[in-house]
């Protein structure tokens, strides 16, 4: 009753059946990944402490090259078992509106547009486009106390929303085709005059907003509205 009456405590959002199938799918991946990074790390090692480049295929020692053999063999697996949750995804994306929405928004891709959706389930569940935000890792709150500024923190977070959207926003500046993301950084930095990381970082944050309101809508993402979105 105490905790109630001081506003302390907070609702708490329980997945759909179907989606927590869907965050296993995800974890699964996610921890394939994990192992396929570690064991190409490990092979990149092995021709680094004999100053050859990782793209050579043999080292000088026999027992060396039993070693590069098997972490061959591991990375080849790893390709096989990523390929064949990337095909779980593709089914999946097929399954659900929401997949399809996000990844009809540059920069996500399939794999992302999954990750979001497992994770979020329902963009609802977020009141505004600030708790959104802070969800994601993208804003950071100011500390005050007595009307001073103490600096900034950074809020608890999903590492994997703001990898997500991080990496769009790469994605979407790095690629050659015209789009309404480059669109937008450009105008921030030509208009706004704002720094090149400034810039990087509110294209992920729009690519954010986007994915919150296509997960809330229900409705594809229209990039003929992005040049009025990104002027607001």
């Amino acid at each position: 009753m105490q905790l109630l009456r001081g506003n302390l405590l907070k609702p708490v959002f329980h997945s759909a059946e179907e989606y927590i199938n869907l965050r296993k799918l995800v974890s699964g991946y996610e921890d394939v990944v994990k192992a396929g990074v570690r064991l190409k790390n490990q092979r990149s090692s092995l021709f680094r402490a004999q100053g050859k480049e990782k793209t050579e295929k043999k080292l000088s020692h026999k027992i060396e090259n039993f070693v590069l053999e098997g972490v061959d063999q591991g990375i080849e697996a790893y390709e096989s078992e990523k390929q064949r949750y990337e095909r779980e995804m593709e089914r999946q994306k097929k399954k659900h509106l929401m997949i399809r929405n996000l990844d009809g928004i540059f920069g996500i891709g399939v794999i992302g547009a999954v990750q979001i959706a497992a994770r979020v389930v329902d963009g609802r569940r977020f009141s505004d486009k600030g708790k959104w935000l802070s969800y994601c890792g993208l804003v950071r709150h100011e500390k005050l106390s007595g009307g001073k500024s103490y600096g900034w923190k950074g809020p608890r977070y999903c590492r994997t929303l703001k990898s997500v959207f991080k990496t769009a926003a790469l994605s979407v500046l790095r690629g050659e085709s015209r789009n309404c993301f480059k669109d937008y950084h450009e105008f921030l930095l030509k208009e706004k005059q704002a720094a090149e990381h400034e810039a990087r970082h509110a294209v992920a944050r729009k690519i954010a907003v986007i994915a919150w309101g296509v997960m809330k809508s229900g409705k594809a993402f229209d990039p003929k509205k992005m040049s009025k979105v990104f002027q607001k």
